[in-house]
C-alpha cells in the first residue's frame, strides 16, 4: 500500500470515531457512507470501491456503538417488508380468481346443461370431433 492509501485510510477511521462520538465537522453529522466520506474528505466512489472493509466497519459500529441500524440495511428491510405485503395481496388475489374460475366454469356447465334440456338437444350436437395428429 502507497503512503496516499495509508492516509486515506487512517482519514475515515477518525472521520468515523468523530461521526459516531457525534462530533462531525465537514457533514451533517448522518451515520451513512455519503457523509462518512465527506467527513474523511475522501471521494464516495473511492471509499465504496478502495476501503469496502471500512465501510463494513463502519456499519458494524453504528450497529454495536449507537445500536441503530444502518441506513442500507433498513432501506432494505423496509423493501423486504413492502415486497412481502405484496406476495401476499397477489397470493389472496390469486386464491380468489381461482375460485372465480371455478364458480364460473360450474355456471357455465349448468347453463349449458340446462339449455340442452330446454331445447331437447343433447351437448354431443355441437361438439366438432378433432383429427389425429399426424407422426
Amino acid at each position: 500500500m502507497n503512503d496516499q492509501h495509508q492516509d486515506e485510510r487512517a482519514r475515515v477511521r477518525q472521520a468515523m470515531d468523530r461521526l459516531l462520538a457525534g462530533q462531525a465537522t465537514a457533514s451533517k453529522g448522518s451515520l451513512t457512507v455519503v457523509a462518512l466520506a465527506a467527513e474523511a474528505g475522501v471521494h464516495r466512489m473511492a471509499l465504496l470501491r478502495r476501503h469496502t472493509d471500512l465501510e463494513n466497519e463502519f456499519h458494524e459500529r453504528v450497529r454495536t456503538e449507537t445500536r441503530q441500524v444502518p441506513e442500507p440495511e433498513r432501506r432494505l428491510r423496509e423493501s423486504v417488508t413492502q415486497l412481502k405485503e405484496t406476495v401476499a395481496r397477489q397470493k389472496a388475489e390469486i386464491e380468489e380468481l381461482r375460485q372465480l374460475v371455478a364458480r364460473l366454469t360450474l355456471a357455465s356447465a349448468m347453463l349449458i346443461h340446462d339449455d340442452a334440456q330446454q331445447t331437447g338437444s343433447s351437448a354431443a350436437d355441437n361438439v366438432v370431433p378433432l383429427r389425429r395428429p399426424r407422426t
